[in-house]
């Protein structure tokens, strides 16, 4: 793996990892299972990703409003999804070209536990979630193995416990509505451990005192009041135009 920056990792390396990896495939389709049980649908909403998160949001993207992907720009790019209108957008990490309140379902991977600035990250978060809306942030667990291996992206960064997300959650206006934890499977390619990570998920929850998954995820929601201290202004920073209203077509001569 390659670090860009201080923690980050570069946008090709993860691309990589999710695309033509196998313990890359294995995450997709095990913390993809753990999120269908927490968000089984977005039809009709705005679900943005955070850091590297569109391998997760394919399954929403057919009924979704829309389908945002945003990358911070010392991670860098890439274009997604494959085949179909990219949807993918650089941004600075504090600064999101999002309107405030306009994000139904926000989803963080390889964003928080990377970044150099998180309370104002967390902020920012806040700031684009809308009422009723949902937080969902999925970071390396601080007990797991994943967390102790630089073979995979989540052995960068900033582990966390269940409780220390949570604090920092509540610390920044968000109230942490439920929990869990998946990737039991050892983060190995050796073939043994391949073919039998369908049981490890399995046994997971009954052995988590043993084996401690690898991820950790933490869903949330907005409070009401304002975030605490100087923060960032609530202001429209040149919103995207897909959360633009569509100009009329215009008619006449081809």
């Amino acid at each position: 793996m390659i670090r860009v920056g201080a923690m980050h990792l570069d946008v090709q390396e993860l691309r990589n990892f999710y695309y033509r990896n196998a313990l890359g495939r294995a995450v997709q389709k095990t913390v993809r299972a753990e999120m269908a049980s927490i968000w089984p649908e977005a039809k009709g909403q705005t679900v943005v990703g955070y850091g590297f998160a569109v391998p997760f949001l394919r399954p929403y993207l057919s009924d979704a409003r829309r389908v945002i992907g945003l990358m911070p720009g010392p991670q860098g790019v890439i274009r997604w999804p494959q085949g179909m209108p990219n949807v993918s957008v650089l941004c600075e990490e504090t600064f999101w070209p999002l309107e405030t309140g306009r994000v139904d379902k926000l989803l963080l991977v390889h964003g928080l536990e990377t970044s150099e600035r998180p309370a104002d990250l967390l902020e920012e978060c806040w700031r684009v979630l809308g009422p009723g809306g949902s937080a969902l942030f999925v970071v390396p667990n601080r007990a797991g193995l994943w967390s102790r291996s630089d073979r995979t992206p989540f052995g960068y960064g900033r582990p966390y416990s269940q409780t220390q997300l949570e604090t920092q959650l509540k610390a920044h206006s968000f109230l942490p509505e439920r929990h869990a934890t998946t990737l039991y499977q050892p983060p190995s390619t050796r073939r043994f451990w391949r073919k039998t990570a369908g049981m490890w998920e399995r046994l997971g929850g009954k052995l988590s005192v043993v084996a401690a998954g690898g991820v950790l995820m933490v869903e949330a929601s907005k409070r009401v009041q304002a975030p605490s201290g100087p923060g960032l202004k609530a202001s429209v920073r040149k919103p995207l135009e897909a959360l633009s209203p569509r100009p009329k077509p215009v008619t006449g001569p081809a």
